[in-house]
């Protein structure tokens, strides 16, 4: 229906409608356009405007939602790097199951790579075929609607798994409980030369099979998804022509993601990635570090370093210790900059007293709190309101709520800069 000419020219007319004149715009439509049409463009219209922080406003201009598919697609960032390591490694085919609306596809299909882009859902495939169409990809990407459990990949360079993991009641946390099973993707994994499986960035690590190596990745701080990596410690797979896609047209513009990584270690090896960048840091199976006093600076690991168990790599650096043997802060008595931490200059620790803080904060003119926490009960947002109920001035103090050797503790200071 939105793809029609009518279709398109009124997903144009709507595409900045401001929600709060959504009804008035509607009514208006209604009178030149059918009531179901114009109610599709303007959902589409949302979608459209959510999936920019995803995709960049060019990109979801152009391209076509599910309520679904802007929730569980991945960032485009994410999916660029994803798609640059694969053709690092030689990858010219890959058989993208699960595919979604495409997110993934369009990333691989970027980067020169020939795509059989696969989902079972038939809105959802529909929605694929018309992404691949509207960025001008469809030579690169064919959309095959199927169960990947009986698609053959065989002649494929690499297969890409990004299991569903949200069921009828939310999130799913047991990799079991994807869909498919995590188990099943492992499978498909081993049987290509090279795979890629998205799993969630909460998988255990024990959950990870021994011959595969685990990524941690995250963009902007905020942690994304973690990779179990099949076929990185084999040498890159000579160029040759990947399979023919199921559609053909024109074939859209090919770009390289860049990346500063250390080469792929294989199996059994360990990583956090950081975007914007590429920034990686591999584990080298450092012990923990040793509990020390907070010093002048306090460190706050990457999430996608804490989650992949990389602390250890980060203090070695800092030549640094943690404040609690239980918790991911990271103190020192210097200044190192690193991308894998957030540095912050110590000003004060007290013991955990909302009382005191709030009279610290008043003398001091705060009028902007921010408040981290880990190891605690008590919600920023409580504590916020409680110690700094109104603005004393201009003053700005981040205050940490923790654990020091077992005691509850606030650190306060300030980022460095």
């Amino acid at each position: 229906m939105l793809l029609t000419p009518e279709g398109r020219a009124l997903l144009h007319e709507v595409r900045d409608t401001d929600p709060a004149r959504e009804l008035a715009v509607a009514t208006r439509l209604r009178r030149e356009h059918p009531a179901e049409l114009v109610s599709a463009a303007l959902g589409q219209a949302r979608l459209r405007q959510r999936a920019a922080a995803k995709f960049g406003a060019e990109d979801a201009g152009r391209m076509f939602f599910t309520p679904n598919g802007v929730e569980q697609s991945t960032r485009a960032s994410v999916a660029a790097y994803r798609a640059g390591r694969l053709k690092e490694l030689g990858v010219t085919s890959v058989a993208d199951l699960c595919c979604g609306i495409g997110g993934d596809a369009i990333a691989l299909a970027r980067a020169g790579i020939r795509v059989l882009a696969v989902d079972r859902d038939p809105l959802t495939a529909a929605t694929a075929r018309a992404n691949a169409e509207a960025l001008g990809l469809t030579a690169l990407i064919g959309v095959r609607e199927a169960d990947v459990t009986e698609v053959d990949t065989a002649g494929y360079d690499a297969v890409f798994v990004d299991p569903a993991r949200r069921g009828g009641r939310g999130r799913v946390f047991d990799p079991e409980a994807y869909s498919p099973p995590l188990s099943w993707a492992i499978t498909a994994a081993r049987g290509a030369p090279r795979a890629a499986l998205k799993v969630a960035p909460g998988i255990p690590h024990e959950a990870v099979p021994g011959d595969a190596e685990a990524e941690w990745i995250s963009d902007g701080g905020d942690v994304k998804e973690a990779v179990l990596w099949f076929g990185t410690g084999l040498p890159a797979a000579p160029s040759r022509p990947g399979p023919e896609p199921d559609s053909d047209s024109e074939s859209g513009s090919d770009s390289e993601p860049g990346s500063d990584s250390e080469p792929d270690p294989g199996p059994g090896a360990v990583r956090a990635t950081l975007l914007p960048g590429p920034r990686t840091l591999l584990s080298r199976g450092l012990p923990d570090p040793a509990v020390r006093p907070p010093g002048r600076y306090l460190y706050e690991p990457d999430g996608a370093v804490i989650r992949a168990h990389l602390v250890a790599e980060v203090a070695e650096r800092l030549d640094g210790g943690l404040i609690d043997p239980t918790i991911a802060y990271i103190t020192a008595d210097e200044h190192r900059p690193t991308p894998y931490a957030t540095a912050y200059e110590i000003t004060d620790r007290l013991p955990f007293n909302v009382k005191k803080l709030k009279a610290l904060l008043r003398e001091r003119q705060v009028g902007t709190l921010t408040v981290k926490k880990r190891g605690s009960a008590v919600e920023p947002e409580e504590l916020r309101r409680k110690a700094l109920p109104k603005p004393h001035g201009s003053a700005s103090v981040t205050v940490f709520l923790t654990r020091v050797a077992g005691a509850p503790t606030m650190l306060l200071g300030h980022p460095v800069r």
